[in-house]
Formats: C-alpha cells, sequence, structure tokens
C-alpha cells in the first residue's frame, strides 16, 4: 500500500459505510439506521450551515477580524453524525475544532468566533448545553471525558460521556493513560477519534503502524473504524457506541476516518508537506455532496429545498459576519474573570499588580 493509499485514496476494508460517495445506501450487519425523510433533510441542513459558519470564519481570519481558526473542512459529517448521536443527558468533550457538535448542543457560533476574537472564554456555560468548553492542550480532555465519566457511573445516571481528539493525540500520554483508566473502571465513555490524516504537518505513518482503532483491544476494549465522511454511519456507530456506554459494557473507541481538507489552523501552510493528488482524490468523498445526491436519487427533496439551505446559509454567514465584528471589546480586567469559581489569592494579586501597570498610561 502507498503512502497515498494509506492515507484514503483506497476504502480500507474494515470501513463501515452506510452511505458510499456517490450516495448509494448500503447496508451493514450491526450497523442499521432507519431515518426518516425529514431526519436526512434536517442532517443535510446541519451539513451545509455548519460548512458555511466555518468558510465565514475562515474568512474573518484572512482579513484580521480573528486571531485564529481551526477548520473543520471536509469534517462535517463526523461531527454532526456524532453529534446528533448525543442526548440531552450526555456530555461532551471538545478540542478546539469541534464546530459541528457545538452545534448540536445549540452553542451560538458566535461564541465560537468570539473566543478566537479574543473577546471571550469561550463564552458559553459548559452545564447549560453539556459541551465542555474548547480544549488547546493536546489530549488533556480525554483524561476530563473519563473523570466526568466515572461521576456518571457513581452518580447512577442514565448518561454517557463522548470525547473528542485527532489522530496525532493518540501519541500523547494523556489520551493513553485515558484508555487504561476508561478500561479499568469501565467508565461510560466514547473516544471520538477524527483521523484526518495530518496532524499539522505529520501523517498518519508518523503516529502508528496499525489502524488507530486496533488500538483499542490493548487496553481491553472495543474499537471501530467509519467512514468520518458518512453522515448516516457516524450516527449509527456513535449511537450504538453511547447505547452500550450507558448500559454498562464500558468505553469504546471509535476512528472516524476522514480527511483534513483546509489547514491545521489558518496559520499553516498545508502545501508545503502533502500533495494536490490526495487533496483532490478526497473531493470525490465531500460529506455534503454524497448526502444531496441521496436524497436527489431518492426524491427526499427538490431543487427548491437545496436553494432555501444555500439561502439560509448565507443569510447565517452574513448574520455570524455581523455580530462578531460587532462583539464589543472586554476590559483588560475582565481576563482575570471566570478563571477560578471562588475568590483566589494568586489571581487577586496579578489583578492588582495589572491594575498598576495599566494606571501607568493613563494621562
Amino acid at each position: 500500500m502507498t503512502a497515498d493509499a494509506s492515507r484514503g485514496a483506497e476504502a480500507p476494508p474494515e470501513l463501515i459505510q452506510l452511505l458510499t460517495p456517490e450516495g448509494e445506501r448500503v447496508e451493514h450487519p450491526d450497523y442499521d439506521i432507519d431515518l426518516t425523510p425529514e431526519e436526512i433533510r434536517g442532517l443535510y441542513r446541519d451539513l451545509t450551515l455548519v460548512r458555511r459558519v466555518d468558510l465565514e470564519a475562515v474568512a474573518l481570519q484572512r482579513q484580521g477580524e480573528l486571531g485564529l481558526w481551526a477548520s473543520l473542512l471536509g469534517q462535517e459529517a463526523a461531527q454532526i453524525g456524532s453529534g446528533r448521536a448525543l442526548t440531552e443527558a450526555d456530555m461532551a468533550f471538545p478540542t478546539y475544532r469541534e464546530h459541528g457538535v457545538a452545534w448540536c448542543r445549540g452553542v451560538d457560533p458566535v461564541n465560537l468566533l468570539g473566543l478566537f476574537r479574543g473577546v471571550n472564554h469561550g463564552g458559553w456555560d459548559p452545564a447549560e448545553h453539556n459541551f465542555h468548553l474548547y480544549t488547546i492542550v493536546i489530549g488533556s480532555q480525554t483524561l476530563h471525558a473519563v473523570g466526568y465519566a466515572m461521576g456518571i457511573q457513581r452518580d447512577g445516571a442514565e448518561a454517557a460521556s463522548i470525547v473528542y481528539f485527532g489522530d496525532g493525540a493518540t501519541s500523547q500520554g494523556d489520551v493513553n493513560e485515558a484508555f487504561i483508566w476508561a478500561s479499568v473502571f469501565n467508565a461510560p465513555v466514547v473516544f471520538f477519534c477524527q483521523n484526518n490524516q495530518w496532524a499539522i504537518s505529520e501523517p498518519l505513518e508518523k503516529q502508528t503502524r496499525i489502524p488507530l482503532y486496533r488500538r483499542a483491544s490493548g487496553f481491553g476494549f472495543p474499537g471501530v473504524r467509519v467512514d468520518g465522511n458518512d453522515v448516516f454511519a457516524c450516527l449509527a456507530v456513535t449511537r450504538k457506541a453511547l447505547a452500550e456506554a450507558r448500559s454498562g459494557q464500558g468505553p469504546v473507541l471509535i476512528e472516524a476516518f476522514t480527511y483534513r481538507m483546509g489547514a491545521h489552523t489558518t496559520s499553516d501552510d498545508p502545501t508545503r508537506y502533502r500533495v494536490a493528488a490526495e487533496l483532490e482524490g478526497w473531493k470525490l468523498k465531500d460529506p455534503i455532496e454524497r448526502v444531496r445526491a441521496y436524497m436527489f436519487k431518492n426524491q427526499i427533496a427538490d431543487q427548491d429545498f437545496f436553494d432555501a439551505i444555500d439561502a439560509e446559509a448565507d443569510e447565517l454567514g452574513r448574520e455570524v459576519r455581523k455580530r462578531c465584528l460587532a462583539l464589543p471589546d472586554p476590559e483588560p480586567l475582565a481576563i482575570f474573570d471566570h478563571v477560578y469559581a471562588e475568590p483566589h489569592s494568586l489571581m487577586d494579586a496579578e489583578r492588582a499588580e495589572f491594575a498598576t501597570y495599566l494606571e501607568g498610561f493613563e494621562a
């Protein structure tokens, strides 16, 4: 197998897929799903609107309105499929790229932009949305998710946690420690790895000699690889894994085999380390186009529906831009707010020191 093939030029034989890149529905004995036309239209709307928010955010960063942005382009199906599998009681722990999961959990997209604009610390209440704040430190959120899952276990609640991370994070010690704790304590947690083939500029073969999902067996729990560009399969696989976790069967590792179509972040230039042919091959597997093709073939939607969704997406993009630009700059001392839940002596001292520094600039 060539390096290009290992990154998805050929579909891995163990890949769970319910919707082909050509929009053909296929069956799987273990992961079937029965979706109504309304549910399918809803998934298409999710995919389209989330991509539009992402594209607007990239444009805002290029125009100097955001300090940075981590694009989800190409990974919409993995995030929408898994996000829509969650119940209200489940808790999600994201990295810094899970804009689609945030959408599914009802987080205002402008709050995401506010974080990267530098005007808030996240801007949403994790308890309100059951969606934790973005995590920049690679892999640390896996430990948080396992700890939360162990709390669910002790409370006897009918819920599970899910944690998102990339292929590069699987090389981090925190992730492997989380696997150990989850396995030993049979914690109700789903590990959702979005394998987008590149850890910044490092290809997948620099991270592992075996498929990532197979690592789970070494820790004592099951792993599964799903077509990360297939929203139907991502929904079915994640729904089953969460149900197993809630019922006491312990953790599951899902490897969503997908591709990062854009840069790692807007500070990255992917043309320096990957070839155009690889990108072109993955364009044929676009997660939105395959749903669109399926809907056309099965007369689930007509052109008027798609035009209406496109118009809604454009309006959402305009609204997100307008509201992002209107976000007020915070007071300088606000950086010390919401760092700790309770008063903290060190934080008080640092606040006073910074206030004295700022006073030195007053006329």
